[in-house]
């Protein structure tokens, strides 16, 4: 070969090297049907944790084996509640306290590692957990628990930019897995427990400079950014004390905490909304929109399209952050929604109306059920905790006791749909909680709550149920119990199989028709991560991140005694098909 050849080679050989080297927006809008990457948090962005594959079978799982497992190391376990993102032959993974590593996908050898120089006054609310990272070009980007976003390269590991999101002396952090839709970087924010103002930005991925914010509480305004960095007004959401009276919504909370999800049928990206602030419901008359939501926004502009409120006037930390999934139902495009409120929801994605609401735990106190013609719940008045100035001065209102818990019907943990069976496979937890109301004043970066309580497990035998539900008919096909809750997220496969981990340390897959249980391994700690799986050449991978604690074991009461025995751990594992 003469010599222009051989340079003609080389410059095409490099040319295919530099273009595979850079997640495109085409490779994130189709990540649910690739199977050779993971590039987005839910598999897709519209968050079905489905995949195609098939190498791993109801036939051949039960030869799965462990590949390689990597230790984060050090001193700093606490909640492992990840998902790893695969591509061009790393994994992305981040643990807890902000750090992200990139390791070889064949063998585990650590390539590099990022880690956030936190601040000692840090104030995350549920642990010190990160739940993921976003591809986009050459970088991977995620949020800090002092509330930064940092996009670093993905073979270098080198800080490429690093943008100030909020104050974490105001209670702001950063847990969530950021979402890229169209080019944008989507982020939410954490601290819904300090008074903060939960909202929605957009950013250039390329450069962390903002495009637009959209406030998630009445009355807040919003703002867009020209590409100088110069604000104008992108008006207000909602009207000003319509739902929020007095100042209320000056520190009105709805913390988008658990990230969004996109689906590229409707263009619109969804985002779940947090409790509003403070617990106690009787300092805040009103629904106080937009907390508790569903939020459906224009990526254009960050308008909302549509909202649905499944906790109007929240009074038990319901939230209402949990992850809107898309799929068909009966040739109309719907989301689902399996809320902390123990209620799954099946609404339009177009326009946010309500086709169905059932159930998805067996014991709910606070309401009757779901008005399918107006949307909202038939409330059981005596279900909410009591006035604190209804009785004596300073006293604390009267205590009910409700359930689900606070910590919900399914809480952080992401569900997974299959088009197979056209099922959801739902992480649920039974448990309740007594709960009462308490004077409270807003101080910046102080804890507002104004509510106590204490969680209780209602059954003997289990308190954690993988259920798999038709959305269509409300039915629970079936479950499988689990005497710890369960705290992480599902995947199913074409293979047949549903993966999800347990506290007890188990990685287990499962019949999708049947609940049959088919393969299991010991991780050596609690799972509080969703699995994830991709091929690699001829070999199907699946991969969970394994480490105990999140918020059960700091908040859950009589529940974090009955579990108190689990250790601590930090590390992730990769599973293949044994020859």
């Amino acid at each position: 070969m003469n010599k222009k050849l051989i340079m003609v080679a080389l410059l095409s050989a490099f040319a295919g090297s530099a273009a595979n080297a850079a997640v495109t927006d085409a490779m994130i809008a189709n990540d649910a049907t690739t199977t050779g990457d993971v590039l987005s948090w839910g598999m897709g962005t519209n968050g079905q944790r489905f995949s195609p594959l098939t190498d791993i079978n109801t036939k051949t799982v039960s030869k799965l084996v462990p590949a390689w497992s990597f230790s984060f190391g050090g001193e700093k376990q606490r909640g492992q509640e990840s998902q790893p993102l695969i591509y061009n032959g790393k994994m992305f993974v981040t643990s807890s306290y902000s750090r992200i590593y990139a390791l070889d996908v064949k063998t585990g050898a650590k390539l590099w590692k990022y880690e956030q120089r936190l601040p000692e006054g840090i104030m995350p609310c549920c642990d010190v957990v990160n739940r993921g990272a976003a591809l986009y070009d050459n970088l991977v980007i995620f949020g800090t628990l002092d509330a930064y976003l940092v996009a670093l390269d993905q073979d270098t590991g080198k800080v490429v930019w690093k943008e100030k999101v909020d104050d974490y002396a105001a209670g702001y952090s950063m847990s969530a897995a950021p979402l890229i839709a169209k080019g944008l970087l989507l982020t939410g924010v954490s601290g819904g427990e300090f008074g903060v103002v939960g909202r929605v930005e957009a950013r250039n991925p390329r450069t962390g400079k903002l495009v637009w914010t959209r406030p998630m509480i009445e009355g807040q305004t919003g703002y867009k950014y020209d590409e100088a960095g110069n604000k104008s007004d992108n008006g207000v959401t909602g009207t000003t004390n319509k739902t929020w009276p007095g100042d209320t919504w000056k520190t009105g909370g709805a913390a988008t905490w658990l990230g969004g999800t996109y689906d590229n049928v409707t263009g619109l990206a969804y985002f779940g909304t947090g409790n509003p602030a403070p617990w106690n419901s009787h300092l805040r008359p009103g629904d106080n929109l937009y907390s508790a939501s569903t939020v459906a926004l224009d990526l254009t502009n960050g308008q909302i399209k549509w909202s649905y409120q499944t906790t109007p006037h929240d009074g038990w930390d319901y939230d209402g952050v949990n992850e809107f999934i898309t799929f068909d139902l009966d040739g109309k495009r719907v989301g689902a929604k399996a809320d902390r409120n123990g209620f799954f929801y099946v609404m339009d994605a177009n326009t946010g109306k309500l086709e169905n609401a059932f159930p998805f735990v067996k014991n709910i106190t606070w309401a009757t059920g779901i008005d399918l013609k107006t949307g909202r719940p038939n409330y059981i008045d005596k279900g909410r905790p009591g006035d604190p100035t209804k009785g004596k001065a300073g006293d604390k209102g009267e205590t009910v006791f409700a359930a689900p818990a606070f910590l919900g019907g399914k809480n952080q943990m992401p569900m997974a749909y299959s088009p197979q069976t056209k099922m959801f496979y739902v992480p649920a937890n039974e448990w309740g909680m007594d709960i009462w109301n308490e004077p409270v004043s807003y101080k910046k970066g102080g804890a507002f709550l104004g509510a106590g309580f204490t969680i209780h497990p209602i059954y003997d035998d289990y308190i954690g149920a993988l259920r798999a539900v038709n959305p269509k008919t409300g039915k629970i096909v079936w479950e499988i119990k689990n005497n710890a809750p369960l705290w992480g997220g599902v995947m199913t496969t074409a293979g047949g199989l549903v993966f999800y981990g347990t506290p007890e340390g188990f990685l287990k897959a499962v019949d999708a028709k049947t609940g049959k249980e088919l393969w299991k391994f010991q991780t050596g700690s609690g799972i509080v991560a969703p699995p994830v799986t991709w091929k690699e050449g001829t070999t199907q991978y699946v991969s969970v991140v394994s480490g105990w604690g999140g918020a059960v074991p700091l908040w859950g009461g009589d529940i974090a005694k009955k579990v108190n025995f689990l250790e601590q751990g930090g590390s992730v594992w990769v599973f293949k098909l044994s020859k």
